[in-house]
């Protein structure tokens, strides 16, 4: 894949803002220099139907890094109804017999906190 170069003056935009469903708990890794991250599945219902039809998702790969990946293993879990805001990004990978088409991620730069509130108990008088 060949990178182009562009100017530095060329102003562009990648931002993702995603709202869907975590597929399963998501587990809290570490790389061999110690940095936190975890990697989780987002169901994405699409906003359209089509007559007759039922509602299509989207599976959508997530990573998260650091004090994300921490906040998302402590609060979140399968089922939760989460949003997330980050970027794209494209990669490819290499086997023995060939190189895949460039996979997306989302990487979250922020996961708002809103979602996971404790309910207060309440209190007998």
């Amino acid at each position: 894949m060949q990178k182009t170069k562009v100017k530095e003056k060329t102003k562009m935009l990648n931002t993702a803002v995603l709202m869907g469903r975590l597929t399963a708990d998501p587990e809290l890794r570490h790389t061999p220099s110690n940095i936190p991250v975890t990697s989780f599945t987002l169901a994405v219902n699409r906003s359209y139907v089509k007559s007759g039809a039922e509602r299509q998702a989207d599976f959508i790969d997530i990573v998260a890094w650091r004090t994300t990946a921490e906040f998302v293993c402590r609060y979140f879990k399968k089922g939760q109804l989460v949003a997330v805001k980050g970027s794209i990004q494209t990669h490819s990978y290499h086997c023995l017999l060939y190189t895949s088409p460039s996979p997306r991620d989302s990487c979250a730069s922020r996961m708002p906190s809103s979602a996971c509130k404790k309910k207060k108990k309440k209190t007998k008088k």
